[in-house]
């Protein structure tokens, strides 16, 4: 007599066509829904930025009790992927909020806003000015161009400031190397398109900003 031998469908699964008390310990029935099981929820990876970037803080108070110049400057925080960017950003003060004779900057980590700076010493800055709380959305462009490194010569660039005066705001961009005309000139004209600024701006020499010469010349203007 031929023996008994359990037959079933060759595409059926180890587990499909027997209940709970028929499958081996372990032994997961087939799904025959066809869908993949549901996976949990895991936290999208940050997206790093090309460089860190540091924001720093001038407060206007701390210029009237110190002598020199800079020495009221602090660092605020250090960033460098997109996500920490917008977690700082919404929840600091934008220039229309601070206070007159404060200057905010965003400036390559381990490059201070100052002259003095070995990286900042050759170079020079654009500036753009607006009227009173006019800068918010200005400043915002700035940054996510700069940080976004959508300059073809971003290489150039060490930061940003944006200082609030009494009737006006400004915002300059600074760089490394004031003799690279074509590398200026690049970083002034992309600026303006970024920000679709109408008007000339002006670049002005950190050396030649020392002097505090009243007469004092643009070195590029576009």
């Amino acid at each position: 007599m031929a023996e008994d031998h359990e037959t079933r469908p060759p595409s059926a699964g180890a587990g499909a066509g027997r209940d709970a008390d028929e499958r081996e310990e372990g032994e997961i029935a087939d799904d025959d829904s066809g869908h993949a099981p549901p996976q949990p929820n895991l936290p999208a990876a940050p997206h790093p930025l090309e460089h860190a970037w540091t924001f720093w803080f001038d407060n206007p108070q701390g210029k009237a009790k110190q002598v020199a110049w800079g020495s009221s400057i602090r660092p605020i925080h250090t960033f460098s992927t997109v996500e920490d960017f917008w977690s700082l950003y919404n929840n600091i003060n934008h220039p229309s909020k601070l206070v007159v004779g404060a200057d905010f900057h965003c400036f390559k980590n381990k490059i201070e806003p100052k002259w003095e700076d070995p990286i900042c010493a050759n170079g020079g800055k654009w500036t753009i000015s607006c009227g009173r709380a006019k800068s918010d959305t200005m400043w915002l462009h700035t940054l996510l161009a700069m940080i976004g490194e959508q300059f073809d010569c971003g290489d150039e660039i060490c930061g940003a400031v944006v200082s609030v005066r009494g009737k006006q705001e400004r915002i300059a961009i600074w760089t490394k190397n004031a003799a690279n005309e074509a590398a200026q000139l690049s970083i002034g004209r992309q600026w303006k398109e970024f920000l679709d600024y109408k008007d000339s701006i002006g670049f002005i020499v950190h050396d030649d900003a020392k002097k505090m010469d009243k007469g004092l010349k643009n070195r590029y203007t576009v």
